[in-house]
């Protein structure tokens, strides 16, 4: 199968057109620099000339591949809407990246018991609003003839595969904590994310790529932890102690932005496990706290 990826020289985009020459399929990808083309080429992926916004490159490349998979920028509107118009009618499979985070709250590092799956209903924040219509688009193009299938991928940890092996929140994390001298949670870190490991979460995308129906939509998770947990983990790497500290949101946003609030002062808590009955997924990499302290992020640099 020829797959064409979108964000294939990201940290998702990258392990997935890994894994998915290692199965054997054919793979190109958009690519913006021409030294980043060149090191597509070594690892065997055809690069595609372009950025988000060249429709008529996105669409060419689109209709001459059998499935696309879409990981460059979850609230891109327009990269999807060009996936769709060159897969229309064609019955073929656009696999779209969004996220956890849809469902996130603004809990300022305090506990939540809701755990959400792919039929609850939720009511999201409005700087999430536009992901949401995105996968909605994807999900009702079943009616343009576009095999539309959408993951929801949680924290992601691990070291990735391809040209930008790192994730975002843990190596984030330790930046703050090597330049503050403590590892620092947001409020008093009790809020809660699902979390997957990269390579799990590519094993999803190759068995969407087969197994997915139609308008289907998976959440992508394999454990949870509390944010003081993922601190904890980190001040014990760096050698910093045995424990997170508390930071107040008013202090977390002058770093974090607005991500104090809906991404690290939040509660994401899913569950897929509709991935594993319908896609037959089976995640089996390590949990994040002993990857924290035992595995890739030993040699992260930011760790000093």
């Amino acid at each position: 199968m020829h797959v064409f990826v979108t964000g294939v020289t990201g940290y998702i985009g990258g392990t997935v057109a890994k894994k998915l020459l290692d199965a054997g399929h054919r793979v190109s990808g958009l690519v913006r620099a021409a030294d980043k083309a060149e090191k597509l080429k070594k690892l065997g992926i055809e690069p595609v000339l372009g950025g988000l916004d060249d429709r008529a490159t996105v669409v060419d490349a689109a209709r001459r591949a059998d499935a696309a998979v879409d990981t460059a920028d979850a609230e891109h509107l327009y990269v999807v809407d060009a996936l769709l118009a060159a897969l229309e009618g064609s019955g073929k499979r656009l696999i779209h990246t969004s996220g956890s985070s849809v469902i996130a709250d603004r809990a300022v590092g305090e506990p939540s018991e809701r755990v959400f799956h792919e039929d609850t209903p939720f009511q999201p924040l409005p700087e999430r609003m536009l992901r949401v219509a995105i996968d909605q688009m994807v999900l009702a193009a079943a009616h343009r003839g576009v095999h539309g299938v959408v993951l929801r991928p949680t924290m992601i940890y691990g070291r990735g595969a391809g040209l930008n092996p790192h994730s975002l929140q843990v190596p984030r994390l330790i930046g703050i904590a090597r330049q503050c001298g403590r590892a620092l949670h947001v409020g008093r870190g009790l809020n809660r994310w699902s979390n997957v490991h990269i390579d799990d979460v590519a094993d999803a995308y190759l068995l969407a790529l087969t197994e997915a129906p139609a308008g289907s939509l998976f959440y992508i998770e394999n454990g949870e932890a509390e944010l003081r947990q993922v601190t904890q983990a980190i001040s014990r790497l760096l050698g910093l102690g045995d424990r997170g500290h508390d930071w107040p949101v008013e202090e977390a946003v002058k770093t974090l932005g607005a991500g104090a609030y809906t991404s690290y002062g939040s509660n994401s808590r899913v569950s897929a496990t509709k991935a594993r009955r319908m896609l037959g997924w089976a995640p089996r990499r390590d949990d994040l706290l002993p990857e924290i302290e035992q595995g890739c992020y030993r040699d992260f640099p930011g760790r000093g």
